[in-house]
């Protein structure tokens, strides 16, 4: 694979993995057009490990405060208690049907296409909703909605979906503000990416060659620094502005990339 190539798909893994456009979805179908094709899909997996870094490493501080306080503190307690609450559904389901969502929803660009406008017009009529929120604080999540947030996370097993965006909105409609809505999809990631990163490594170990280590290794110190841009400012920029330009990118990507499939047969790009 081109180093080029993977440097686009690193970069487009870490600006898109915590805004709700369905990272997997981009990578997917930027593959899809250039004739990338990883085996198992391991690529488009595990260079998710560079987003997560970039999490941990804006948020290292709050975390650190986070684990001193742990043993003592009820309201640390009661946010780790959640976040661990509203990863297992996904854990659950992600474990069972691995292999389903691999080799057949990875592989079906037009299911993305149509998820990802789908996902538009939805984010778009839920950021105008006159919503009241009732939480304003990611840490003050009670648990019952942590675990209903981790319901509505399940839906991005559909890549097109996207788990920031699915856990978003879900949060949105459950009563949280958008800062705390996005605050929490950002800590439940790091579960969620983790357990994703580590189970794909489990079950592909046996068909990763030297080359393709050399390309995840790329596609994940891009990602890392793409990932650290948006986790640093995508919390002010949507307490201003909302959700509705992520709307719109849907969309339009979502179009044009339906169009061009309907154009080309559904057949990939050469990659040579």
């Amino acid at each position: 694979m081109p180093v080029w190539q993977v440097i686009l798909l690193g970069l487009l893994e870490g600006l898109t993995e915590f805004i709700p456009v369905s990272s997997t979805g981009h990578v997917l179908l930027a593959g899809h057009f250039l004739g990338f094709e990883s085996p198992g899909k391991t690529f488009e997996v595990l260079i998710q490990l560079g987003a997560i870094l970039a999490i941990l490493s804006v948020y290292a501080a709050r975390l650190l405060e986070m684990v001193l306080k742990l043993p003592h503190d009820r309201r640390t307690q009661r946010f780790v208690a959640g976040v661990l609450i509203a990863f297992l559904p996904a854990a659950v389901i992600g474990a069972a049907g691995h292999h389903f969502i691999k080799s057949v929803l990875f592989a079906t660009p037009m299911l993305i296409c149509v998820m990802l406008i789908i996902g538009g017009v939805i984010l778009l009529v839920v950021d105008r909703l006159p919503l009241q929120p009732v939480y304003h604080e990611a840490m003050d999540f009670p648990p019952a909605l942590a675990f209903k947030i981790g319901l509505f996370q399940c839906l991005a097993m559909i890549p097109g979906v996207s788990r920031s965006g699915s856990t978003i909105v879900g949060a949105m409609l459950l009563g949280a503000d958008k800062r705390s809505a996005a605050e929490f999809s950002f800590f439940l990631a790091m579960p969620t990416m983790a357990g994703a990163f580590a189970f794909d490594l489990y079950k592909n170990w046996s068909i990763i060659q030297h080359d393709d280590v050399t390309s995840i290794a790329l596609g994940f110190v891009t990602a890392f620094i793409s990932g650290v841009f948006v986790v640093r400012y995508l919390l002010a920029f949507v307490s201003r502005h909302g959700y509705a330009l992520f709307g719109w990118w849907r969309i339009v990507v979502g179009g044009l990339a339906l169009v061009a499939l309907l154009a080309l047969g559904h057949a990939p790009v050469s990659a040579g």
